[in-house]
């Protein structure tokens, strides 16, 4: 029998049905690619529309949307105990042990790494190979990804869950370095291999203990110490980037493949068409051979000692290689028959003074130009004549790719999820490891066995 109600009696049917529908209605859980991170850090979700602020924080804490990391009130200005790579003396085996870590100060952020790998810069840190800038017990690594834990008094700009890279040279966005289009550099924040401790008090965030049994400060290294779960850094070094870029790949962005691809867009500004000689196939050498790629050079000459490498440089863009133990004159010579009379841009990646030299001089008069990215031991000075400046030969140092880190490292992040800046990330690691293997990654980069070996923490 068919019944029939009246329109209000319809209308009040109508309303309780669609609240049943909101009651069963499951939404969807959170993109993988956004939160995957998060959790694996051990730090909860956060929604990113609530207010930052700690009434707010402490609102989502009673709400049960943190379990106190993300939000700070677990951990906000408590130390924390964790697993750390420590070099205790020049040469020796990397200790891993634990640390403890101290909140951020002012203008500081406390990060959770989950992924950090292997620079030269490191491993000649280790070595101890320029005595002036020798200080230990130290936590070196400059080259991560990793999740904010808290954030100091002071800090606007992240947030604990905010996904962020380390950049050995801040951005404070204040002084008239950060100010300026003609550098990258800033005044407080700029790469100082000399120094060790926080800029906001010349202390130190880590302690360990000693073999003494002695508890000791542990100093810093290059604004950033990433070989540890959980590092101190300025803001001004900690770089926000989209949370659905893959963090493992966006850690080479800390150091390697913003050094390297930014020196050829940036720096040198390679044009299509051009020819470029790049000295040393390392990690930063095929950075620059990927962005001469990527800009159109027409030829890319490789120069190493290490024949082996050409065919993972032939990969990244090396179009030619030159084994510069095996050609039988000097290299600059081979360049300028091959190139009718030299490159248009060279890039010397090695540190060493000879090479610098041969880079120089195996660009073409007039208009050839050199940049200088290898890290030269000090007090060495350049091995070149001033009158030779007289040629139209030009030579310009370059750091970080001068790329502004803060405020365009997140637009190269975009570009590369888009697929405007078609980077080949995946080739340059070559190796992926627990962060407990961290010495056999440094045996492999100091054998030429690697380019990237990437740890997880």
């Amino acid at each position: 029998m068919e019944t029939t109600f009246s329109r209000r009696e319809q209308k009040r049917r109508k309303k309780r049905g669609n609240k049943h529908l909101l009651r069963n209605l499951v939404l969807p859980s959170p993109a993988p690619s956004s939160s995957a991170y998060i959790k694996q850090a051990g730090l909860p979700l956060i929604d990113k529309r609530e207010k930052r602020t700690k009434k707010s924080e402490d609102s989502m804490a009673a709400n049960g949307n943190g379990n106190g990391l993300a939000n700070g009130t677990g951990t906000r200005g408590k130390p924390i105990k964790c697993k750390a790579a420590v070099a205790w003396a020049p040469g020796e085996p990397l200790s891993v042990e634990e640390v403890e870590v101290a909140p951020p100060g002012r203008l500081e952020v406390r990060v959770k790494v989950l992924f950090t790998s292997i620079c030269h810069t490191d491993l000649s840190a280790w070595k101890g190979e320029n005595e002036m800038q020798r200080k230990f017990p130290r936590i070196l690594g400059h080259e991560a990804a990793g999740v904010v834990e808290s954030v100091g008094e002071g800090v606007e700009d992240l947030a604990p869950g905010d996904h962020v890279v380390p950049i050995f040279t801040g951005e404070c966005g204040a002084c008239s370095y950060c100010g300026s289009g003609k550098t990258n550099l800033c005044g407080p924040y700029r790469v100082n291999p000399f120094k060790s401790t926080m800029a906001s008090d010349d202390g130190t965030r880590f302690t360990a203990v000693d073999k003494s049994g002695d508890r000791r400060p542990v100093y810093h290294f290059l604004n950033t110490s990433t070989f540890a779960e959980y590092t101190v850094l300025d803001a001004a070094c900690a770089v926000k980037i989209n949370p659905k870029a893959p963090l493992e790949k966006m850690s080479l962005l800390s150091c390697c493949i913003s050094t390297g691809v930014g020196a050829a867009w940036n720096t040198a500004n390679v044009s299509k068409g051009s020819t470029v000689a790049v000295f040393g196939l390392g990690a930063v050498g095929l950075a620059v051979a990927e962005g001469a790629r990527l800009r159109g050079a027409a030829r890319i000459i490789g120069v190493d000692i290490n024949p082996e490498k050409y065919t993972k440089a032939k990969e990244m863009g090396i179009t030619d290689f030159i084994n510069s133990k095996a050609c039988g004159k000097p290299v600059h010579e081979v360049i300028r028959e091959m190139t009718d009379g030299g490159v248009d841009y060279s890039f010397e990646c090695t540190g060493i003074n000879d090479v610098l030299r041969e880079a120089f001089v195996s660009t073409h008069d007039g208009w050839g130009l050199t940049v200088v990215l290898g890290i030269h031991a000090t007090p060495k000075m350049m091995p070149l004549h001033p009158m030779e400046l007289f040629d139209g030969r030009r030579i310009t140092g370059c750091i970080f790719g001068d790329f502004k880190g803060k405020s365009q490292l997140p637009e190269l992040v975009d570009k590369c999820m888009n697929g405007e800046a078609k980077i080949n990330f995946d080739g340059f690691i070559t190796h992926k490891m627990p962060f407990s293997n961290i010495n056999k990654a440094f045996q492999l980069l100091e054998e030429g066995k690697s380019l990237r070996c990437l740890l997880h923490l």
